[in-house]
C-alpha cells in the first residue's frame, strides 16, 4: 500500500526551463506519478516531443510559453495555467544557466570578465527565480498552501574555479530561498514550504563540452570532478527526482528553508 505522506497524484507543478535535461526528466518522473506538469519555456516547440512522451505514457502535460524574466509573460502563463487546473501546488524554478563573458577562461583572471554577461548571468539565475516565485507564490499565498523548489549549484558552497557569475546568482538565490520560506511561513502559514537542491554534476547541454572530449572520454576539467567526488562518477538526470519528490510530498511537511545536496558526496569532500 503506497503511503499517503509520498502521495502527490493530483497536484498542478509548474516546471520553469522545461527544455533542459533535468527539467525534461522531472517532469516526467512527476507525470507519471500522477502530476498535472504546466512547462514553462520560450519556445513551445523545442519541448513538443517532450509533451508527446508524457501524455503517450498516461501523463498529463501541457506546453507554455513564457519568458521567466518578464512579469506579464508570466501573469498570462499564469492565469492560463489556472484555467486549465484551477490551482498551483508546486513550482520548480529550474531555469538557469550561464555566459562566457561572466567566467573565466585558462589564460584569463577575474579582472576580464565582462559586466554585461555578469549581469545578464544575474538576471537569468536570480531574477528568473525570484519573479517566477512572486508571482505563482502569490496563488500559493491566496491558496495557504504550496511548494516551491529551487536549484541551486555546488557553486554557493565551494569555490568552483571559472564560473564567477554563475557562482555569485546562485549564491544570491539560496540566500533567497532562505528568505522567501521564513516571509511565507510566518505570514500565510505553515503550509507553504520554499527549498532547494543543490546538484553535484550532471553533464547536460550547456556544460557537455566542458567535461567531454569529443571520444566521449572526459576532459581534464571532467577527471577533476571525479577526482574530487567520493562516488566517482557524474550523477544522472533521474537521480534528482526522488529528492523532488519528497519535497513535493507531505513527507517533508516540517522541512522548509533548506537546501539538499544531491551532488555523490562532493560536499562533504576535502580533497583530500
Amino acid at each position: 500500500m503506497t503511503n499517503h505522506f509520498f502521495d502527490i497524484q493530483g497536484k498542478v507543478a509548474i516546471i520553469t526551463g522545461a527544455s533542459g535535461a533535468l527539467a525534461s526528466s522531472v517532469a516526467k518522473s512527476l507525470a507519471f506519478s500522477g502530476v498535472n506538469v504546466a512547462l514553462l519555456t520560450r519556445n513551445p516547440n523545442s519541448i513538443t516531443s517532450l509533451v508527446d512522451d508524457i501524455i503517450e505514457g498516461g501523463g498529463n502535460a501541457v506546453a507554455i510559453e513564457a519568458d521567466i524574466l518578464s512579469e506579464s509573460s508570466l501573469l498570462t502563463a499564469k492565469d492560463k495555467i489556472l484555467e486549465r487546473y484551477g490551482k498551483i501546488d508546486i513550482l520548480l524554478n529550474i531555469a538557469g544557466g550561464n555566459l562566457p563573458g561572466a567566467t573565466v577562461a585558462p589564460g584569463q583572471t577575474i579582472f576580464d570578465i565582462s559586466m554585461d554577461d555578469f549581469n545578464a548571468v544575474s538576471k537569468l539565475n536570480l531574477n528568473g527565480t525570484v519573479i517566477p516565485s512572486l508571482i505563482f507564490g502569490k496563488v500559493m499565498a491566496d491558496q495557504r498552501e504550496g511548494v516551491i523548489i529551487n536549484y541551486s549549484s555546488m557553486a554557493v558552497d565551494r569555490v568552483i574555479t571559472r564560473v564567477a557569475g554563475y557562482s555569485a546568482s546562485k549564491a544570491a538565490m539560496e540566500n533567497f530561498t532562505r528568505w522567501m520560506a521564513v516571509e511565507m511561513a510566518t505570514k500565510f502559514g505553515d503550509n507553504i514550504r520554499v527549498n532547494a537542491i543543490a546538484p553535484g554534476f550532471f553533464i547536460g547541454k550547456q556544460n557537455k563540452k566542458l567535461l567531454m572530449n569529443d571520444d566521449g572520454s572526459y576532459t581534464e576539467r571532467g577527471l577533476t570532478i571525479i577526482r574530487n567526488t567520493p562516488m566517482g562518477r557524474f550523477g544522472e538526470a533521474e537521480e534528482l527526482n526522488g529528492t523532488i519528490h519528497f519535497l513535493c510530498s507531505e513527507a517533508s511537511r516540517f522541512i522548509t528553508g533548506t537546501v539538499i545536496p544531491v551532488d555523490g558526496g562532493f560536499s562533504a569532500f576535502s580533497g583530500v
